[in-house]
């Protein structure tokens, strides 16, 4: 391995393999690490055992929950998420998370046991080749066959998992490795050869973007993570505002920009809103910062926005051209440039391009809005739910979603005014990831109210966390939204399949009384009447809490995009 290390932290201490793991953890300031133990990576929970002030450990029921809420509080922080599992089955349960946390540019650390070196390819008890597994889905991987190697694969891990766009790291460690021994010297790592996580910002190219920015009529902004990964929050409010471009956020790119800012105008996407979706292709300048044309924003790409001059602003350069062809890309770290960008910017506000955008919310709110937040009969829906909570927490609560019906209308209609605020799975779209996500977002912003939507489906997939929850006594709000469907399976089955609804209804346990078992009160819920006060309890209960709301069956959310179909084919029914 080739780095150059700086920031020299501790030196010539004689110490094993094990221990000089804990040690770099601490070098790099990690103070919470979620895990679960077993025979190969037994030697490092020992060491562990004698740094419990200096890092928490927390014990998950599951490996794949222990990813998840590394996720979540990686997340919500901003900082690197630790996770440690043994060798085999630990390895690869970790997969899913670790895909996840790929496709979402989300920094982690996964560090596994592995076999004694002399083991390796033996098909030893519990021996996975982890790193062939596990390589199509991390940023970089890499084995530790002998104790000296792991204070330098440690800082290069770290600083890979955060630098440019963040992803998922993994060190497979073998257990001889482990108990090897070795003088112990650690440099956080800062540069490595050949590796450019930041493109050099090219000024021409930003000259030409603001040129056509400045003479567009019609520019339409879509902003992603990449402004929440990039800390440029402010930075691309304070470009919109004196540009006074129309923005519209990608699921992942929800709470960087407050939600009653004039200039947002809602979701992208298959279920995003009306006007974003069917002025996508009435724009003569589309500006995409911090995202990547996932196929859920851009639907058909043969009538993609082909109206339109594109604009793309990313840091990694794999994603230009893959999706959408740009016009002008500029690649960057996105504060940077941002910064330039609103320099080179014109005062605008673009009335008469703005007051169409507010004229299609005017019809979602008629046709869709009201019928969702404000229904006269029939049982409550997941609109109504969400909006109980906005009003309770006043736009100020942390949202953690799973993946389905609920996680469209919770993304669609919470209220944000803070970034960070809303975690979901976006990218792999993974059932099970919100009760584990949620946790880790707790523990990673204790003042902060967390609550976590999740579907009846989702939640039992991970189920086995209302454990962790438990023990770590962890004060997360759960909300289940319960149809006794997997939802948007099913709502695709109403639509495109002509009701034959193939395996997707369940007949679900009693969820409160679960809780119950794990120390946790709750409460379900059936009439509308009873919703505000069950909410306002779940909210001012002192811990953990479980709120089940039954809501409608066959209840569908819009409006949607069919799949294949053109954004401005987007439905309303």
């Amino acid at each position: 391995m080739e780095a150059l290390l700086t920031q020299q932290v501790d030196q010539n201490i004689k110490t094993t393999g094990a221990d000089a793991v804990l040690r770099a953890l601490i070098a790099e300031e990690t103070s919470l690490i979620f895990g679960y133990p077993g025979g190969a990576i037994m030697p490092i929970y020992d060491a562990l055992y004698h740094y419990q002030e200096e890092v928490r450990h927390v014990l998950t029921r599951h490996e794949q929950g222990a990813i998840h809420a590394a996720q979540g509080y990686a997340r919500a922080t901003g900082k690197v998420g630790v996770v440690m599992a043994t060798s085999g089955p630990g390895a690869t349960n970790l997969i899913t998370g670790i895909a996840d946390a790929m496709i979402d540019s989300t920094p982690l650390v996964c560090i596994t046991g592995q076999v004694g070196s002399n083991l390796l390819g033996s098909d030893a008890f519990q021996e996975t080749d982890i790193i062939s597994i596990s390589m199509p889905v991390t940023k970089w991987n890499y084995q530790v066959t002998k104790a000296e190697e792991l204070p330098e694969a440690l800082a290069k891990a770290f600083y890979i998992a955060k630098s440019g766009r963040p992803g998922p790291v993994l060190i497979d460690i073998t257990k001889d490795a482990q108990f090897g021994s070795l003088e112990f010297i650690y440099e956080k790592c800062e540069v490595i050869r050949s590796y450019r996580p930041v493109p050099k910002l090219e000024l021409d190219q930003l000259s030409k973007a603001a040129e056509l920015i400045n003479g567009a009529q019609r520019p339409f902004v879509l902003f992603g993570q990449g402004v929440i990964l990039g800390n440029a929050e402010k930075e691309f409010k304070i470009f919109i505002e004196k540009t006074g471009i129309p923005s519209a956020w990608t699921l992942l790119g929800l709470s960087a920009l407050p939600t009653d800012h004039p200039l947002n105008v809602g979701m992208l996407g298959m279920h995003g809103n009306y006007g974003p979706n069917k002025l996508t292709n009435e724009c003569d300048v589309l500006i995409a910062i911090g995202m990547r044309f996932d196929d859920r924003v851009t639907g058909n790409l043969e009538t993609y926005a082909k109206q339109a001059k594109v604009i793309h602003f990313d840091i990694d350069p794999a994603e230009i051209n893959k999706n959408v062809k740009a016009d002008i890309a500029v690649l960057g770290d996105c504060k940077e440039v941002l910064v330039e960008l609103t320099r080179l910017a014109r005062m605008n506000s673009h009335p008469v391009w703005r007051e169409q955008f507010r004229e299609f919310t005017r019809i979602e709110e008629e046709q869709v809005v009201k019928k969702e937040l404000q229904p006269s009969q029939g049982q409550i829906t997941m609109g109504e739910v969400v909006n109980g909570i906005n009003d309770e927490t006043k736009g100020e609560a942390l949202l953690v979603t799973d993946v389905g019906q609920h996680q469209m209308v919770a993304c669609r209609y919470t209220k944000f005014n803070q970034s960070k605020s809303s975690i979901t799975s976006g990218g792999l779209g993974t059932m099970g990831f919100c009760l584990p996500a949620a946790l880790g977002a707790k523990l990673g912003n204790p003042e902060r109210e967390v609550i976590a939507v999740i579907g009846d489906g989702g939640f039992q997939m991970t189920i086995q966390e209302l454990g962790t929850i438990f023990q770590t006594q962890t004060a997360v709000k759960i909300v289940i939204l319960n149809n006794s469907f997997l939802g948007m399976v099913r709502q695709w089955q109403q639509l495109f399949f002509d009701k034959r609804y193939s395996s997707t209804e369940m007949e679900n346990p009693d969820f409160v009384t679960i809780a119950k078992g794990y120390g946790i009160e709750g409460k379900s819920i059936d009439d509308r009447t009873d919703l505000q006060n069950a909410i306002q309890e779940m909210l001012s209960h002192d811990g953990s809490y479980l709120l089940e709301v039954h809501v409608g069956k066959e209840d569908n959310v819009f409006p949607m995009v069919p799949s294949g179909a053109s954004v401005s084919e987007v439905r309303l029914s």
